[in-house]
């Protein structure tokens, strides 16, 4: 089995849950306040680690109560914490979500993530057969100078570009397994999508993006599954009906549930069910790194 390297960032998030969104201008009584260990590059590891994959995170807290506490948190899951490095040169990432009828706004400072650099990425020893994830909330350069790194080493390099922003083709060539969602893959492509448009129209716009013939693009679209662009192969998984409680974190449960099943070597198709099913489960629950799922969990919800 392969390991899963997360480069990323690492945030604590802060929810306040109302009964709906403000308005711009208007205050809105909260029903609470809460603390989570969040951030794309930490979510996406903790849920390739719940998922039974040897992960290693990559990235940078803050000398910070916030920084001890998430260092905490993901070394008491077994995640290899090794090369996340501790800066006294700003805080520890922090996210402010508001939670409201199932759905969140967020509000995301990098603090000490916009410090990632190329030399935190460089000493990672990867291997063939691992898989090296990283998201948008670290410096394009250093996502470049890992992948760069993967591919020369034979891992496997799949990218979240979220928050959606301009990606030089250079990084996109780069890109092995591409994961995203239909509004960030039209931005990328300059083609404007909708939770309206059909399947097909969908893998057109994929298609319009791909940098290589061999590249491999993702769209999960929530309830409605997922679409993939496989090469040539087109692959749709249908989507899970459930409650949704939280839907904090549910793209990078699937980012990292999704890592966990290749770096296991398992065939795409089974492992984009699985990252499904892993990603329906977290939005039943409250918070981001809290909610992934163990594979026990994911197991129980497949079909048989």
């Amino acid at each position: 089995m392969g390991r899963v390297f997360v480069a990323g960032s690492i945030n604590m998030d802060v929810v306040a849950t109302a009964d709906r969104h403000p308005r711009v201008g208007e205050t809105v009584a909260g029903r609470q306040v809460l603390y989570f260990p969040g951030g794309k590059g930490a979510n996406q590891a903790v849920a390739a680690s719940r998922l039974g994959a040897q992960t290693t995170l990559i990235g940078r807290l803050g000398r910070d109560s916030f920084g001890a506490e998430l260092k905490a948190f993901l070394g008491e899951l077994g995640i290899d914490l090794g090369y996340v490095v501790e800066t006294a040169e700003a805080h520890t990432g922090t996210a402010i979500i508001t939670v409201a009828e199932a759905d969140n706004t967020i509000v995301v400072i990098p603090g000490a993530n916009g410090l990632v650099g190329a030399d935190d990425v460089d000493v990672v020893p990867l291997l063939a057969g691992d898989v090296a994830v990283s998201q948008f909330e670290i410096p394009l350069p250093a996502i470049a100078a890992f992948f760069r790194r993967a591919r020369a080493a034979g891992a496997t390099t799949l990218l979240n570009p979220a928050p959606a922003q301009a990606m030089p083709h250079e990084l996109l060539a780069l890109v092995d397994i591409l994961v995203l969602n239909e509004t960030e893959l039209g931005f990328l492509a300059g083609s404007e999508l909708s939770e309206s448009d059909e399947a097909a129209r969908i893998i057109a716009v994929a298609r319009q993006l791909q940098a290589r013939e061999d590249q491999t693009i993702c769209v999960t679209l929530g309830k409605r599954g997922v679409l993939a662009l496989a090469g040539r192969e087109e692959i749709a998984v249908s989507g899970r009906v459930v409650k949704a409680l939280d839907t904090t974190g549910a793209g990078d449960c699937f980012v990292g549930a999704l890592a966990a099943q290749l770096a296991d070597e398992v065939p795409l198709r089974a492992a984009l069910a699985f990252a499904n099913a892993a990603a329906s489960i977290s939005v039943q629950r409250m918070g981001a790194g809290p909610s992934m799922p163990t594979a026990a969990e994911v197991a129980a919800v497949l079909p048989r």
